[in-house]
């Protein structure tokens, strides 16, 4: 496998003397080749769009959504999924990620696990994935062997796929039924995708989690009113949320939580059905 031809491992000829810089002229290159980023993600909308409808009818239908990938790719899968419960009051399970490797895979590099595209299989089958899920594998070659077997696993048994990854006519966009791929380009050191690549990946996962969980009914206005309330600053924003939407004055937000067990989704409603709390 040829990785040298990927964009994402070409020399960056605007950064070529980077270690020659001042320490100001350092972080603005990095600055300017980030600045990028957004712009790429922005030719892809409309495959992002179509993942969101996606991801909201499986999970309407009682499906899943399951990152899985490699490396930085599988971290941020896996932050992305773990942000879901407290943002949007959801299970643990609605929204998973999968890394290759493992847990430990987390904060070590685990030697090989992208290359093993069977222990895909095997992880997803401990999670008991089925066709009413939806994959997403995570790759910014597009060519990682774990994410490429989890795929094809997926659609073996009639799962919705998509993938993200970085460069052109990648091996993951050509057999998933939604490619999302934003051309970062060359990075500021040359293959250290974790940069603009990684700043690309989370920009979609950010995307694709809020606006499957907008179309869910999850938000209000833009307020998080499925936000689940565990500590003081998600309290306090839970009584901003219900004054907000009802124009209630603290004391009744605080009154309507707690009668709701700190819901604000609930909260909001009673507050709307007797006001006089």
């Amino acid at each position: 496998m040829d990785f040298s031809k990927l964009t994402t491992e070409q020399i960056n000829s605007a950064t070529l003397h980077i270690d020659k810089c001042s320490t100001l002229e350092m972080v603005r290159l990095i600055n300017d080749e980030d600045k990028k980023v957004a712009a790429a993600v922005e030719k892809v909308l409309p495959q992002i769009a179509e993942a969101v409808d996606l991801i909201a009818k499986r999970i309407e239908g009682g499906g899943r959504l399951i990152y899985i990938g490699a490396g930085t790719s599988g971290r941020l899968g896996v932050l992305d999924a773990s942000e879901c419960p407290p943002t949007f009051g959801v299970k643990p399970e609605l929204v998973q990620g999968i890394i290759a490797g493992g847990n430990i895979a987390l904060t070590c590099a685990v030697e090989g696990a992208e290359d093993d595209g069977a222990a895909a299989v095997i992880d997803l089958e401990e999670k008991n994935f089925s066709a009413a899920d939806v994959l997403v594998g995570i790759a910014t070659s597009g060519r990682t062997p774990y994410v490429l077997g989890g795929i094809e696993y997926a659609k073996k048994i009639g799962a919705s796929t998509v993938g993200i990854s970085c460069v052109e006519n990648s091996l993951l966009a050509n057999v998933v039924d939604i490619a999302i791929t934003p051309i970062t380009g060359a990075e500021v050191v040359t293959g250290s995708t974790r940069m603009k690549a990684g700043t690309a990946t989370k920009l979609v996962l950010n995307t694709l989690t809020t606006g499957a969980m907008i179309r869910l009914g999850k938000v209000y206005g833009n307020l998080m009113v499925d936000v689940h309330a565990t500590n003081d600053k998600l309290r306090d924003r839970a009584k901003r949320i219900v004054m907000t939407a009802t124009n209630c004055s603290e004391q009744q937000a605080i009154d309507a939580l707690e009668k709701c067990n700190g819901h604000a989704k609930a909260a909001i409603q009673l507050l709307t059905i007797d006001p006089s709390i």
